[in-house]
């Protein structure tokens, strides 16, 4: 502020004038008188200006109207998204850190794009644009370097392995299950023909995903050959996370003598369902005791064949759909009534083969928690589904396969804060990620003009503990 125009703002105020402020806007001189106001809806407080005229050195302050340069706004981004990302990514963050010192940082930008959207390498760039980049990373994410990125993470064993052991902690139990997507590129060796459910004959990887149910976390991602079904072939990779003194829960897909015999030589406790057609489920009958699961009654026997304890269960509600649906086939003419009469003693059952002699409700409810991680991998594709065109070799896949692991972390981490709050019913992680985005930062070059955060998402952010907004509004 030049000498002339000083001398004036200082004598006013030594005639006890407030409030006066004066700004230089394209080498003219403005006055205005600033107060603060109380928004009670936001129950913070706002500077507010109100103009009073320019500032002339021969007569002082002419009023009249405003003659000022327009602010021109440089960007706009969302910042609520990114700060929530950032929060949920700080528990591995170090461990990404230490593990892949040269493309952590491209490796946080790339799994906070997919845990928001679907994204293919070469959209990357221009999506992290519209984010607030909260921990200045400027990351590169040209397509070139994301190929580079993935391919090195890919071939880098010891570094995932890493971040898999440190989340394996988490709980005592530890649901497996395999899925798979598919691959026509012929570099792709991992890619197999094997078993889906989708009875596609296509060359396919499989995926093998360790979940913690307790936590609801995702523990260990792998990729196998398609052809792979078979628990063995990952016991490696779980054995470098460390399981043991863990309760590996199976899907009815891995039964058999092999398996079971695998698992009991390795001394691993397992939770696995028998096949409907298994002869072992005529060494245990259901009885009268019940119980109630999620309002569903339960009844259930309980034997020991002399090398396993057996536990059966009827679910009376399946009972009632399983039936229901048998008639319709027959009625169909898709099964005759003899083929029905063959199946009704197994009707609404499972039987679930374990090494745990445990009460059979705590065992049915053990197997019940393998849902989550059936849940996991439908949001897991749903992080893929955008790049199955482009994946060309194994080492990409492998990159891909732990990145896009991480995005599912993110996702379960605030799915876990849902749960804790009440709020699953209502909310899905991506539902909340959307509404964190309506918070914006509003920037004139470096100069931040605005960053309002609606009542909604405060509220919001309020009732998941994370706090993210007070300490930007203060």
């Amino acid at each position: 502020m030049e000498g002339w125009a000083r001398d004036w703002l200082l004598a006013r105020r030594a005639r006890g004038e407030k409030g006066l402020e004066v700004k230089k806007l394209n080498n003219s001189f403005y006055v205005y008188r600033s107060t603060t106001i109380w928004i009670k809806e936001e129950k913070r407080r706002k500077k507010v200006s109100t103009y009073l005229g320019r500032l002339d050195p021969e007569q002082g302050l002419v009023e009249g109207e405003k003659h000022v340069a327009r602010v021109r706004i440089t960007s706009i981004k969302e910042q609520g998204n990114a700060l929530l990302l950032d929060r949920l990514f700080e528990d591995i963050r170090p461990t990404l850190e230490d593990g892949f010192p040269s493309y952590w940082r491209e490796m946080y930008a790339l799994a906070v794009l997919r845990a928001i959207a679907p994204t293919p390498l070469s959209w990357a760039e221009g999506r992290w644009e519209k984010l607030e980049d909260v921990r200045s990373l400027r990351p590169d994410l040209d397509p070139r370097r994301l190929s580079e990125m993935l391919q090195a993470v890919g071939l880098d064993r010891a570094g995932q392995a890493e971040l898999f052991r440190q989340l394996a902690v988490n709980g005592e139990e530890l649901v497996y299950d395999l899925s798979c997507f598919f691959s026509r590129s012929d570099e792709v060796n991992l890619a197999e023909k094997g078993q889906n459910k989708d009875h596609m004959h296509l060359p396919q990887v499989n995926l093998a995903l360790l979940c913690s149910p307790e936590q609801g976390l995702p523990t260990m991602i792998r990729a196998l050959p398609g052809s792979v079904r078979d628990v063995a072939t990952i016991y490696a990779s779980m054995k470098e996370v460390g399981i043991e003194g863990k309760v590996l829960i199976l899907d009815r897909g891995f039964f058999g003598e092999e398996v079971l015999r695998f698992l009991e030589h390795r001394s691993l406790s397992y939770v696995l369902p028998a096949r409907r057609n298994s002869k072992l489920y005529e060494q245990v009958l259901v009885g009268e005791e019940e119980f109630l699961y999620h309002d569903r009654l339960i009844h259930f026997g309980k034997a020991y064949d002399g090398h396993r304890w057996l536990y059966r269960f009827e679910d009376t509600q399946m009972r009632v759909d399983e039936e229901r649906n048998l008639a319709k086939m027959v009625k169909q003419g898709a099964m005759s009534k003899a083929e029905k009469a063959g199946k009704m003693d197994r009707v609404g059952h499972i039987l679930i083969v374990s090494d745990l002699d445990r009460g059979p409700e705590a065992v049915f409810q053990l197997y019940k928690r393998r849902d989550k991680v059936e849940k996991q991998f439908e949001t897991w594709k749903g992080t893929l589904h955008a790049d199955r065109t482009w994946l060309r070799n194994d080492a990409s896949i492998f990159g891909h396969v732990f990145v896009s692991f991480l995005s599912l972390y993110l996702l379960a981490r605030l799915e876990q804060a849902l749960r804790q709050a009440g709020l699953l019913s209502k909310y899905s992680a991506r539902h909340v990620l959307d509404e964190y985005s309506k918070a914006y930062l509003v920037r004139s070059g470096q100069t931040i003009l605005e960053f309002e955060v609606p009542k909604g998402v405060r509220e919001l952010d309020r009732r998941l503990g994370f706090d993210l907004f007070p300490k930007l509004q203060s």
